[in-house]
């Protein structure tokens, strides 16, 4: 009795604990948003109103989006998915500026969990969140202080290599050692489904270059492609501007 009750009392510590990280993450990420927004140039001026519709209609979407996640199998375990979620976002972060980045973000994991629930112990939905924050964020705000093409090309491909390099750290770092403290999975077994796909993947070092890495980078490449595309053509009709 009294081993069980140590057992969930660490568990409850656990939970708690990544719960304040999680926390503290996203207040931080809200706060460099905001600061970029209000002291950076090029602000644009948009009312509230309009504000809160475009960015709830690019969160739906995303929402929408991620529910149409898919694995690479030949390149990651099938846990880690691949979503373009990100691609109305940096459309609403581009035109709105870096705030609505991080608040679609939030909205569209909240989302995501009405329509889908979890399969991470909720890992993999703060993972997508702060991943998906690393690359919008950098991304709306060089394009915000130089609102130019050559501005949002700049900006998607920090985008990416942020995403790309932040991702892989985190997940390294974070991520990997709290999915297997959280779901009750030893890390060993995770980096094994890594090698079982790439037999170079020897340790947690290998598991993130080889298969985390890339996967960031490939996401990052297609949805900066896809923003690119489509901002001008959608960005009437969506925004009534531009």
């Amino acid at each position: 009795m009294l081993e069980n009750l140590q057992g969930l009392w660490t568990q409850v510590q656990a939970n708690l604990a990544f719960l304040a990280v999680c926390v503290l993450i996203c207040a931080a990420l809200g706060l460099a948003a905001w600061l970029a927004e209000r002291y950076l140039p090029g602000r644009r001026t948009i009312s509230t109103t309009r504000r809160v519709t475009i960015v709830a209609v690019c969160a739906a979407l995303a929402a929408l989006l991620q529910l149409w996640d898919f694995p690479l199998p030949f390149l990651a375990p099938d846990f880690y998915k691949v979503d373009f979620s990100e691609v109305p976002l940096m459309l609403c972060g581009m035109y709105i500026g870096p705030t609505a980045v991080v608040v679609g973000e939030a909205v569209k994991t909240l989302l995501k969990l009405l329509l889908k629930g979890t399969s991470t112990a909720f890992v993999g939905e703060f993972a997508n969140f702060v991943v998906g924050c690393a690359y919008a964020l950098p991304a709306a705000i060089v394009y915000q202080v130089a609102h130019t093409r050559k501005g949002a090309y700049w900006g998607l491909a920090l985008g990416t290599a942020v995403m790309t390099v932040f991702g892989s750290l985190f997940n390294a770092f974070f991520l990997l050692p709290k999915f297997a403290e959280l779901y009750g999975m030893p890390l060993d077994a995770i980096l094994a489904m890594g090698t079982a796909i790439n037999p170079a993947i020897t340790g947690l070092g290998s598991f993130v270059a080889l298969a985390v890495a890339p996967l960031n980078f490939l996401k990052g490449l297609v949805v900066s492609l896809l923003t690119a595309l489509l901002y001008k053509k959608v960005a009437r009709p969506l925004f009534g501007k531009e």
